[in-house]
């Protein structure tokens, strides 16, 4: 959840820092700090509650010397409020050791009796405050060892970046469960979260895997195992660029990211869609053991999760195949049927998804086979999977998910028409014009992006309504359940989606003329059972708001507000009525005045469980 930055090289620390934290701000915002050590090794902690710039106006009343070392921290609240004396860095009594901390220390009431039992105070109410404490039990005048010591005893997930002002030279980062990566520059090195952080300064990355340490010098950089043992690593290059973290003139990051979604898409049909045939570079499956399965199951959570819902629909619509969508917490808790002859699908933007990554683990122990597909390269989820499908979205800064959602729609795409061709699901005409309508839908959704006047308009005239309802069926369900998802995310109105056909079993029970209705109704064989379910809602005075097929003018005799979409094959239609979906709650947001691409309590990266 949080976000971590560090920095030891020729080049002041503290800039670097409050830029890398400015750049990690989506992954925790309750509150920031920063721990640096003085040339005079003298350790300087600054930190306050709320945003980067409430640190920022903190340290420009109180100053701090110039500093070649140093960590910072930007937090999402687990234990403790946010508030200053809970905000990270956090030191031990002496105030000599720092530590920033991301994830969750499970043990760590056992261990704050035993070191109170010791005499040791704390200040806080924080899981990461032990930490500090524990280094300093074992600190004899080496960082590295005193870490390691206190490693052995911790149970949980952390990403952890550490300091003393008495081993003025050595910035210690480990890891287990939790995003960590390390920087390499020229004579200055890095760590953070994740790749936003530090791209200005580099493009050289090392992924430290769980179980690793890194200890940085100005003079190089050693990966060992906690118990001291050298470990491998490889120095990648990250192909995105620093723009691409930018706002580049848009509003909010979350309109930016929208408005990237049509060229994510065209270069991922591009890279793996050829005259109808399909190449999954990195599945790791030959279509052999693809065809021995006889069952598929997807675990995501969140937005994930509905992209993985649409992925039921389509992949047994073409390739024949029953598949199981789970709610990654709840997957290990059923004991779930999977064996040898199930393929289980993770799905997780970051690919650091807690809840999903233990799901993976169960699944496997029970001798399922691992494809996941993620967005991060170098993930925690990659690594612990047969194969990997990468979106290649690039970054994506806006808590709310919008161009991740659609490239995890792609990708379900088009592995479904490649389990098609495996299974034999349908026929080779059908896929190749399937896969032919597929590559268009880059293009339509330009089309709905060039022209938004409408969709902000029927935005403002909804922004006051207390309560909304998204109704869909079919493939359009999870279009229903994302939709109102997004709206919950950023405008905090309450907001609800159902399968249109359940609305009688109890949701139409709140239809009144204090609520609004979103309808996704697009030309299909099911068009006329939503009409039906309009004509109920506005019989009850429901306000209905419709995303409709272009053309369709019998939409209008209703009294309703019409947003339209493209014609295309109607299991293609999620790809677009999510998009006006995705602009009705931005719109709504702003004209609300919410904090579109931070909304309160809600980090990007949910690596706890």
């Amino acid at each position: 959840m949080c976000g971590i930055v560090g920095y030891i090289g020729k080049n002041e620390a503290l800039p670097v820092l409050i830029e890398g934290l400015k750049n990690l701000e989506y992954r925790g915002y309750d509150s920031s700090g920063v721990g640096l050590i003085s040339p005079q090794g003298k350790l300087q902690i600054r930190k306050e509650k709320g945003k980067i710039k409430c640190l920022e106006e903190l340290i420009a009343k109180e100053p701090v010397e110039r500093s070649h070392l140093g960590i910072a921290h930007t937090r999402w609240a687990t234990h403790g409020a946010p508030c200053r004396k809970n905000s990270h860095p956090h030191t031990n009594h002496g105030n000599t050791i720092a530590v920033v901390h991301n994830g969750i220390i499970e043990n760590y009431q056992a261990l704050k009796a035993g070191l109170m039992a010791k005499g040791v105070k704390f200040v806080s109410e924080t899981d990461t405050e032990v930490v500090g404490h524990l280094i300093d039990e074992y600190f004899e005048g080496d960082l590295v060892k005193a870490v390691q010591r206190a490693i052995a005893e911790l149970t949980g997930s952390f990403a952890f970046g550490v300091v003393s002002s008495e081993d003025p030279s050595t910035l210690v980062a480990a890891r287990v469960g939790s995003p960590l990566i390390v920087g390499v520059g020229e004579s200055e090195y890095f760590i953070a979260s994740d790749v936003p952080a530090i791209i200005r300064h580099t493009r050289r990355v090392i992924y430290l895997k769980d179980g690793e340490m890194a200890v940085l010098r100005r003079d190089g950089i050693e990966v060992m195992t906690f118990d001291g043992k050298k470990a491998p690593y490889s120095v990648d290059k990250v192909t995105f660029k620093m723009e691409d973290a930018q706002k580049n003139g848009y509003a909010h990051f979350m309109l930016k990211e929208m408005h990237e979604q049509p060229d994510v898409l065209a270069r991922m049909a591009g890279l793996r869609l050829k005259g109808g045939q399909v190449t999954l570079e990195g599945l790791g499956l030959s279509d052999q053991k693809l065809k021995s399965f006889d069952r598929i199951k997807v675990v995501a959570c969140g937005t994930a999760y509905h992209a993985g819902l649409v992925g039921r629909y389509i992949i047994e619509e073409l390739a024949r195949v029953p598949v199981d969508v789970d709610v990654s917490s709840e997957f290990r808790y059923r004991s779930p049927i999977v064996n040898k002859k199930t393929l289980l699908i993770a799905v997780s933007q970051s690919g650091e998804t807690a809840d999903t990554l233990a799901a993976v683990r169960e699944a496997r122990a029970r001798g399922a086979s691992i494809v996941s597909m993620c967005n991060v390269i170098g993930s925690s989820l990659a690594r612990e999977s047969a194969g990997v499908l990468y979106t290649h979205a690039g970054p994506e800064i806006g808590v709310a998910s919008t161009k991740a959602y659609t490239a995890q729609l792609m990708m379900f795409y088009l592995l479904a028409i490649k389990l098609a061709e495996v299974h034999g699901g349908t026929e080779v005409k059908e896929r190749v014009k399937f896969a032919k309508d597929l590559a268009a839908v880059p293009a339509l959704i330009r089309d709905i992006l060039k022209n938004t006047r409408n969709i902000a308009k029927v935005a403002r005239n909804h922004s006051h309504y207390g309560c909304f309802l998204f109704l869909g069926r079919n493939v359009n369900y999870p279009s229903a359940l994302e939709g109102a998802l997004k709206l919950k995310e950023i405008s905090y109105i309450p907001a609800e989606g159902y399968a249109a056909g359940e609305m009688k079993h109890g949701p139409i029970a709140l239809i009144d003329e204090y609520r609004a209705v979103v309808c996704i109704a697009p030309q299909s064989d099911i068009y006329e059972k939503m009409i039906s379910n309009m004509q109920e809602i506005l019989s009850r005075k429901g306000k209905v708001i419709v995303v409709a097929t272009e053309g369709d003018e019998s939409i209008k005799g209703h009294d309703t507000e019409v947003i339209y979409i493209p014609r295309t094959h109607k299991l293609l239609t999620p790809l677009l009525a999510i998009i006006p979906l995705q602009l009705l709650a931005y719109h709504i947001a702003v004209n609300r005045g919410c904090d579109v691409d931070q909304p309160r309590n809600l980090a990007k990266s949910v690596t706890v469980e």
